[in-house]
């Protein structure tokens, strides 16, 4: 079975929603994460801290230049993965109706090489 990344983008700036609505949420996602494993199709799953948490490395020579914060200035940014194995393409985007559904926020698809 092939590999693909569910990536969660996630708006940048706003602010939360209110608790009840993130606790609905994360109940969602837990359902969603649940459904995943007893599918076989689990691999990994995480959320991510904001992009201000983030530290850029780029490789320079021998050096390696360090750059807090994100790279690019965005709208939106990664605010979280999760990696499934599916059969086809048609099931990992399943999966990321779920995903979407379940999170609220759109949900990009993408396979891993090989």
């Amino acid at each position: 079975m092939a590999q693909y990344l569910l990536s969660v983008i996630q708006p940048s700036g706003g602010e939360r929603p209110v608790p009840e609505v993130m606790a609905r949420i994360g109940a969602d996602v837990a359902a969603f994460h649940e459904e995943l494993k007893a599918a076989g199709a689990w691999v990994f799953a995480g959320g991510l801290h904001g992009p201000e948490s983030a530290t850029v490395v780029r490789a320079s020579g021998d050096e390696a230049m360090l750059t807090d914060g994100p790279w690019i200035e965005a709208k939106e940014h990664l605010g979280g993965v999760c990696v499934v194995s599916a059969p086809d393409l048609d099931a990992a985007l399943e999966w990321g109706r779920k995903a979407s559904k379940a999170t609220t926020l759109p949900i990009e698809v993408r396979p891993f090489f090989g």
